[in-house]
């Protein structure tokens, strides 16, 4: 990996690099899409990273599949697929960890202690070994994309770090990988996510800017849904992930952040207040 990576920074080829975990469904093709726009050696890793998930979280049971993986990857054009092993990444006596503060408060920093230095632990190890010239991340994992940001820009890493944004199914429902976990019933009301982002959205254009009635608004909806269980549902600064008390057209960018279970499955949504829906 590293060897053909070498020889095409030597060649003066760009690499374009998309980190994933597999799974690949069409908010990974978006991201390879546009990074086979952006670099002339296109590299996709997969790996489910142990780091990142705690102790009761999903990691047997994340779905799998390497061989549709691979048949995806070389449809969309990818050059090179990299498939570490945990061993790899994490040999023994492995002791080194990068972590990132302010932005990872809260949220899902929140609920989910270590697993922002899981993410950036591993994604720091990709950027070293693969060496790529522009990252492409999707934008509904929003405070993951604000971590990985911080981390390249306080760390001088020379990666252009590319956010996407979220790719829906048909009916609204923001493409994931854990999708595949929900029951008929339980991906019916998992709409009530997209629904509550558009009517606060709306609300928005038609001149709310209340941020606790464009709250109660969202919570009004999901809790509509028997099923959902809310983790959290905030209204951030887009850039810095601190609090808005307030929705400033003219300021800071205001975005509603929903992570919401179904079961035994917890959804993350997003959007920019500031945009129509």
């Amino acid at each position: 990996m590293q060897q053909r990576c070498l020889a095409a920074r030597r060649a003066g080829q760009t690499i374009a690099f998309v980190p994933t975990m597999g799974y690949l469904h069409e908010g990974h093709l978006s991201l390879l899409r546009s990074g086979r726009e952006r670099g002339e050696l296109l590299i996709l890793s997969i790996f489910v990273n142990p780091t990142q998930f705690g102790p009761n979280e999903d990691l047997a049971s994340y779905p799998r599949d390497l061989e549709r993986d691979l048949a995806v990857a070389a449809e969309a054009g990818v050059d090179l697929v990299f498939l570490p092993t945990p061993e790899i990444m994490y040999p023994p006596h492995y002791a080194t960890y990068v972590t990132v503060e302010g932005v990872t408060e809260g949220l899902c920093g929140a609920n989910r202690p270590g697993h922002f230095r899981g993410v950036t632990t591993v994604v720091c190890k990709l950027f070293n070994i693969v060496q790529p010239d522009v990252a492409l991340f999707g934008q509904k994992d929003f405070q993951q994309l604000a971590v990985i940001r911080r981390m390249t820009s306080d760390l001088n890493l020379p990666v252009e770090i590319v956010g996407l944004p979220i790719i829906r199914e048909a009916d609204g429902l923001a493409m994931s990988s854990r999708n595949v976990y929900l029951s008929a019933r339980e991906r019916q009301q998992a709409l009530a996510l997209s629904d509550a982002l558009h009517l606060a959205s709306t609300a928005v254009q038609q001149g709310e800017m209340n941020v606790q009635a464009l709250l109660a608004l969202a919570t009004r909806r999901i809790e509509q849904e028997p099923l959902a269980v809310i983790d959290y549902i905030e209204i951030r600064d887009a850039l810095t992930l601190q609090p808005l008390q307030k929705i400033d057209q003219a300021g800071a960018e205001a975005v509603l952040l929903l992570a919401v279970k179904f079961g035994k499955t917890r959804l993350l949504d997003n959007h920019y207040l500031t945009q129509p829906f």
